[in-house]
């Protein structure tokens, strides 16, 4: 079965990301569209397994494989934690809707590891920029500054908020560069002090709800086992040519 098939016939959940789903989007903005698909588990039977995720067919456009989503939420991926509350839902059929459902379950005090690890490497290229080039990349700058305020919020509430609501016009001057880059420092270092303040308190768990979760995946994975094939042809044609995954 080709990639692009998972994701044209088996996607359970797609939504739009990005700057159009944080409130930041402008007339230049891309559409980032992210998905999960449900491979069918006979493809699992095979020597060549289905591929853990698909680039396309459109542009701009990402998909995961369910079990490899989960598993990357469960460590607190912080893309993945923000694509599964995502504002602007494209689709969701009844197994997306059960993941949607699972969204607290993912969330765990593990995401001020992930979240400030990925903050950090974001600042460290934005400080190479300036003694390269004289400035950061201002749009990154902005993106950094929004994910600290999510994670900081994240830690102190147990929710994860992805539209930055009425801080979109001052996200949007460090994105233009009208704020001096030592008052955007300044912010990330305050941010990533509260972050650190907010996990002492925070009411999330330690740890996700990781039996939960492998339940929802082990269900889903033994429903599609009971389904015919999904087609027999297609499943023949991934032995002959050997290139459904990438393993």
């Amino acid at each position: 079965m080709h990639p692009e098939t998972l994701v044209r016939d088996h996607t359970v959940y797609a939504c739009v990301m990005g700057s159009r789903a944080f409130g930041l989007a402008t007339d230049g903005s891309d559409t980032d569209r992210r998905g999960v698909f449900l491979a069918p588990t006979p493809l699992f039977w095979r020597f060549d397994k289905p591929p853990t995720h698909v680039e396309g067919p459109m542009e701009e456009q990402f998909s995961w494989e369910l079990e490899r989503f989960c598993e990357l939420a469960l460590r607190a991926n912080p893309n993945i934690l923000e694509c599964l509350h995502s504002p602007l839902v494209e689709h969701a059929d009844g197994t997306g809707r059960e993941l949607l459902a699972l969204r607290e379950a993912f969330l765990s005090r593990l995401a001020y590891e992930t979240f400030t690890r990925y903050a950090l490497g974001q600042r460290k290229k934005l400080e190479a920029d300036i003694r390269l080039h004289g400035a950061p990349r201002w749009k990154h700058a902005m993106h950094l500054l929004r994910l600290l305020t999510s994670a900081r919020d994240l830690l102190r509430t147990g929710h994860l908020r992805i539209d930055v609501g009425d801080l979109r016009e001052p996200l949007l001057q460090v994105k233009r560069g009208e704020v001096p880059w030592p008052e955007v420092e300044s912010r990330m270092t305050r941010l990533a002090g509260e972050a650190e303040e907010a996990l002492r308190t925070s009411p999330l768990p330690a740890e996700p709800d990781r039996r939960r979760v492998e339940d929802f995946l082990v269900r889903v994975r033994r429903a599609s086992a009971l389904q015919p094939d999904p087609d027999d042809e297609g499943v023949q044609g991934v032995v002959g040519s050997g290139g459904v995954g990438q393993g």
